[in-house]
């Protein structure tokens, strides 16, 4: 497989979901026998993509300015016919442009991955998105963001992947995480032994439907269904200075002071959902994955997650088949997220804990990052006709 190269290429090297997909991609490839080239501009990722086995090319790629786009589309061309490059895969809309030129120019396959909404106001912002669909394969991130790209370009069904976003599920193993590191959180948070809490770990912006959390608290504490529970917020406010005074104020005003709690940053996510008992993710605008719903089911933490984007679609919300693993209500609707907090939080512990330990599983089966990266190379294969998906499982059995 070592004539097998793969160019991926994204703006920078920053943390996110797109950006740390490229540096398990690089992993993956590597791990497989193929040479795994990245273009981009560089960040704090790079040297995690170099200690993956990646090669960085840096390049103007995070440029918008069609004149530095046609330019790009030159080097990645030179690039392309310089490295013997088998394959192009661009995770963003700007660097994918250049890449599809390449890639034609090249007669060289052309992946992408099309990783958010990419709403289109316009003839010409249409335009500009739909090189995200142009790709020989498209990968979604979710069935959600498959049937936006159905809706809006002629992209084949059998051109069009679902692979959902993959992390490592051991990594948020209740197992795993050390005593100390969920009393350390107990403390940090003021949460009493033995007291409930309910955890919304979402960055303090409106969308993310904080107002209607503090809302179903404060009907729970009026129809006297909140018992000891506490409601905790951990996210930063990224600047967002105003609206996290707006929540300050409303938590006030319901009469929840010390029972709803802005703790800010959380530099410990696994132990955070560990310390739960129910998580919340609240959203009232759709997203196109919805990482938080599968990493506290990755802990062991039932989930409670509004009926909009992806999150729904990552949670056994029925009883029948395999079983429930979380909640799904109505988005914007506090007195339905209050109803089902209650009933949430009055289950036995026998019952919680056999939700628990169906969404463990239910993590560990779907979203699996070796699954995320087999199905990856699976769609190269697909394309080129190799095996890396079968090398990288070989590797990965050991």
């Amino acid at each position: 497989m070592s004539d097998v190269t793969i160019l991926q290429v994204v703006p920078r090297l920053e943390t996110g979901g797109s950006e740390q997909s490229t540096v398990e991609i690089a992993e993956a490839l590597t791990q497989a026998g193929a040479r795994a080239l990245v273009a981009t501009e560089g960040g704090r990722l790079a040297t995690a993509l170099e200690e993956a086995g990646g090669e960085i090319i840096e390049l103007p790629v995070a440029s918008k300015n069609p004149v530095t786009v046609l330019a790009n589309a030159r080097r990645l061309t030179r690039l392309v016919e310089e490295r013997n490059v088998t394959l192009l895969h661009a995770r963003s809309r700007a660097p994918a442009w250049s890449a599809y030129l390449a890639a034609r120019h090249t007669n060289r396959p052309f992946v992408t991955t099309y990783h958010g909404a990419y709403s289109g106001r316009s003839r010409l912002k249409t335009l500009y998105n739909s090189v995200m669909a142009r790709g020989d394969r498209v990968i979604a991130n979710s069935r959600f963001t498959a049937g936006l790209v159905s809706s809006r370009y002629p992209v084949p069904p059998e051109h069009l992947h679902v692979i959902h976003r993959g992390f490592d599920v051991s990594a948020f193993d209740p197992d795993r995480i050390a005593p100390d590191r969920i009393e350390r959180l107990r403390r940090a948070w003021g949460i009493a032994p033995g007291q409930r809490v309910v955890l919304q770990a979402a960055r303090l912006t409106r969308w993310k439907g904080h107002a209607h959390t503090i809302e179903a608290a404060r009907l729970l504490k009026a129809d006297g269904r909140l018992g000891d529970a506490v409601f905790v917020f951990a996210g930063d406010s990224q600047g967002r200075d105003e609206y996290r005074g707006e929540l300050e104020s409303e938590i006030a005003e319901a009469g929840l002071a010390g029972i709803v709690r802005l703790v800010g940053h959380c530099d410990d996510i696994p132990a955070a959902f560990t310390l739960a008992d129910i998580a919340v993710v609240a959203s009232t605008r759709a997203e196109t994955f919805g990482r938080t719903s599968i990493e506290s089911q990755a802990a062991g933490c039932p989930v409670v997650v509004t009926d909009v984007g992806a999150a729904s679609e990552n949670v056994v919300a029925e009883d029948a088949g395999d079983g429930r693993t979380g909640w799904v209500v109505p988005a914007a609707d506090s007195l339905a997220l209050a109803d089902c907090l209650a009933n949430a939080l009055t289950l036995s512990p026998q019952r919680l804990a056999e939700i628990a330990r169906r969404a463990r599983s239910h993590a560990q089966d779907h979203f699996a990052l070796r699954e995320m990266q087999r199905a990856t190379l699976a769609v190269y294969d697909e394309l080129l006709g190799t095996e890396l998906a079968r090398r990288f499982a070989s590797f990965n059995s050991f």
